[in-house]
């Protein structure tokens, strides 16, 4: 006969076990989260910058990489490899409804309904087995006049940035005068500016840079 003391202790021990699976989920979310990305900017009359972005992926049976372009950017070239091989990888963009057509689920990535306008960039790679993981780099150039732009003589970048480890790399010949996050800024071996970001919270950096070109020499 169950008493309701042992009611009780066993929901209070089901309530113990979910919250614990709960912390744990968001732990290992974060340290197992080995992703990087770099941005490259291009001259910032362009609006654009190549970027790279590699990570590891360990989960049983998944086979595709998904990566929802931002609203008011674009995405363009895109490519994909398997850093353990050098093998390419299918890419294909997809938009509005399209992507339902090709039943892919995007709750995970995006917030509301798959819009007109949604576009995901879907990387393709072998089902990774139990026990295994593959280390992708994915690469495309965006365009995007409202985050990256030129005020008068002053190039600013300010955007969002979401991985653990994020860099941007200023356009040849410039040199920086303003970052709203402490960075580690370094020299390229081509002399360009680098600036490194650790962001070990849960959520998104906001990055707001601003530099000048270097005067030419005399």
């Amino acid at each position: 006969m169950t008493t309701r003391r042992g009611l009780a202790l066993g929901c209070a021990l089901v309530l113990g076990a979910a919250s614990v699976s709960a912390q744990e989920g968001r732990l290992d979310e974060r340290a197992r989260q080995d992703r990087e990305i770099v941005y490259f900017l291009n001259p910032p009359e362009t609006h654009s910058f190549f970027l790279y972005h590699d990570y590891t992926e360990a989960r049983p049976g998944v086979d595709k990489y998904l990566n929802v372009v931002r609203k008011g950017s674009t995405a363009s070239g895109p490519a994909a490899r398997i850093l353990d091989t050098g093998e390419a990888l299918k890419v294909e963009t997809l938009k509005g409804e399209a992507i339902t057509r090709a039943g892919i689920d995007l709750t995970h990535e995006m917030e509301g309904a798959v819009l007109p306008e949604t576009e995901v960039v879907v990387v393709r790679f072998p089902p990774v087995a139990k026990g295994a993981s593959v280390r992708l780099r994915i690469s495309e150039t965006y365009t995007d006049p409202a985050r990256y732009r030129l005020e008068g003589d002053e190039l600013v970048f300010d955007r969002s940035l979401g991985r653990p480890r994020n860099a941007v790399v200023l356009p040849e010949g410039y040199f920086l005068t303003t970052s709203s996050i402490p960075a580690t800024i370094s020299e390229t071996p081509d002399g360009r500016i680098r600036l490194d970001f650790v962001n070990p919270r849960p959520d998104g950096i906001d990055v707001l840079i601003k530099a000048r070109r270097r005067a030419a020499p005399r």
